[in-house]
């Protein structure tokens, strides 16, 4: 995969993590590099050096996406908070097929040829599996809108982060440590957002106020020393959440993309704006022209990270 394009997927992984109600799980499904990533992250480091061409640029581009590009997306926001949701809206519903076909197992002896799913796991669909995707859906599904009601009572956004950091005491240390792996577990789940974790936990605005900070000499020991508890806490909850995950993957694939199909699809319903905020026609064409922009991006990047079949084998089979 070109690392340019790794790079680009990581910035706008990046930028989604800092977001509170947008997943960067959810954007790593949409970029086709979901199983990828979660079969990366390990302590191994053999595997650690096979895929190191993959990783480095994917969380450097994570970074730069957290550091450069949130005040952009803040900025997008403030200014077309609705366009932009209809753009990550049309993102999710544009990689909703490509999901659908893995929960269907249409790519399951590639996955099993290339070891990333057990022989055993390869499910024939009759009626009697097809209710209990049905179910496993239907639990991704109620997850995250019970999580979305869940952040609508306790999770308000604060819009102004421009505030004095707090000073670094045991007990902030400690919420900023647990925070930090609840978040992280959960950006590696589609369709929750670790940033909205974080912001009920009331960290959210110090991570992101501390940020900038680092850049200052005069804050810089300051703002390292909150982030630091945080970021701890984030390596651990991304090695913990993606080794699940990769488990999950490989063993009960369909039932863990059923899962995952209702996350996202519940993802796409609670971000959708709806049509209140609609009231002239100069911004109905820039919401259909968004949300059109982001299906299309999600399809063409399935496309692009897709496999191609090789001709003498077709089934995308390896000897």
């Amino acid at each position: 995969m070109n690392i340019i394009y790794v790079l680009v997927i990581g910035m706008v992984i990046g930028m989604a993590n800092v977001i509170p109600g947008v997943s960067g799980g959810t954007m790593a499904v949409v970029f086709n590099i979901y199983d990828k990533f979660v079969n990366a992250i390990t302590l191994n480091l053999k595997k650690l050096k096979e895929n190191w061409k993959f990783l480095v640029p994917l969380l450097g581009g994570m970074a730069l996406g957290i550091l450069v590009f949130s005040k952009i997306i803040e900025k997008l926001y403030n200014a077309f908070p609705v366009q932009t949701n209809y753009f990550f809206t049309g993102l999710i519903i544009g990689s909703i097929p490509m999901l659908v076909k893995y929960m269907l197992g249409k790519n399951n002896k590639k996955l099993i040829a290339e070891g990333k799913m057990d022989a055993s796991a390869d499910k024939p669909m009759t009626v009697k599996y097809g209710i209990v995707l049905f179910i496993c859906f239907a639990v991704g599904l109620a997850l995250i809108l019970t999580f979305d009601y869940l952040s609508s009572v306790y999770g308000t956004p604060v819009k102004d982060t421009s505030f004095t950091m707090p000073d670094l005491s045991i007990s902030l240390a400690v919420r900023l440590f647990i925070a930090g792996i609840l978040g992280a577990v959960a950006m590696v789940v589609p369709g929750i957002s670790g940033s909205l974790l974080m912001l009920i936990f009331g960290v959210w605005q110090i991570i992101i106020g501390a940020i900038p900070c680092v850049l200052k000499p005069s804050t810089c020991i300051h703002a390292i020393l909150l982030l630091l508890p945080n970021g701890i806490g984030v390596i651990i909850g991304i090695l913990l959440g993606a080794k699940l995950i990769s488990i999950l993957l490989k063993k009960v694939p369909g039932l863990t993309y059923a899962v995952i199909v209702g996350l996202i699809v519940g993802s796409a319903y609670t971000l959708f704006p709806g049509f209140s905020e609609i009231h002239s026609a100069g911004r109905a064409i820039g919401c259909v022209i968004t949300l059109c922009a982001g299906i299309a991006l999600a399809f063409f990047s399935s496309v692009v990270t897709e496999p191609k079949k090789d001709k003498t084998n077709p089934e995308g089979e390896q000897n």
